[in-house]
């Protein structure tokens, strides 16, 4: 459930890709390309029950059983020596927030492309709450209680409604998740660029802003013309912006 490429030189960077809800490792297959290109090292991974992963999401009991593929390598580096970028899209910003929070020595960088971003002071169930007053209802998506109406949800099907006035191929979180406690001195060692999408109709500008505001990033920079699978519509684009990032701050 890793798609790894090795580096044709020692001295480039390694990055580490995390994908969105209702995705997997597949997703970064352009960007995956363009690094192996330009000689990088680089990771994309299928998160639990995700992509060819072979879990089933209604056995997942935490946020940290659905993070565990990344929990799992990050704890596997063998820093300075391999010390990496983090890229995560969507709802994996959520995962790579939790591997700068447990392994801040481990990363040089961590970089949000629309992706849901906490902070020592932004946490998950506030941000969830102020996308969904802010961004409306699902439509005709459905959630599905494998254990019951009286828990949480597992799943969410997303309708064709939703998916016509989104245009997008992807989701966030919105049921409940268990509180990931980011603090300033780990999680905040990290530097952050936020990525932001043009055409995203999913993440709504006006939520980034917000969400930007109140948990600062080092930089923001924005990709027109790209919609909510910027990685998919603007790979090039996207590509051109990390390498920036990542010279400047890792």
């Amino acid at each position: 459930n890793i798609t790894e490429s090795e580096p044709t030189n020692p001295s480039k960077k390694h990055f580490v890709l995390v994908h969105g809800s209702c995705f997997g490792a597949w997703s970064w297959y352009k960007l995956v390309t363009l690094m192996k290109s330009s000689g990088h090292n680089v990771t994309a991974i299928d998160l639990a029950a995700s992509g060819v992963d072979p879990q089933q999401a209604k056995d997942l009991q935490s946020i940290s059983d659905y993070f565990k593929p990344l929990t799992d390598f990050m704890a596997a580096l063998d820093p300075p020596h391999d010390k990496v970028i983090l890229v995560g899209h969507s709802l994996g910003g959520l995962a790579i927030s939790y591997a700068m929070e447990g392994f801040p020595y481990k990363i040089s960088l961590g970089v949000f492309v629309t992706a849901l971003m906490p902070g020592p002071t932004l946490n998950i169930s506030t941000l969830n709450q102020e996308s969904f007053r802010r961004q409306g209802s699902l439509l005709d998506s459905k959630y599905t209680y494998d254990q019951g109406p009286n828990n949480p949800p597992i799943t969410l099907t997303f309708g064709p409604l939703f998916w016509q006035q989104t245009c997008t191929n992807s989701a966030q979180l919105r049921g409940p998740v268990q509180e990931l406690k980011l603090t300033r001195e780990k999680y905040g060692s990290v530097n952050r660029v936020y990525v932001l999408s043009g055409g995203d109709l999913l993440m709504q500008k006006d939520v980034e802003r917000w969400m930007i505001k109140r948990n600062r990033p080092n930089s923001v920079v924005e990709i027109t013309g790209s919609d909510h699978m910027v990685m998919i519509s603007k790979p090039l684009e996207l590509w051109v912006h990390i390498q920036r990032i990542s010279e400047k701050y890792s």
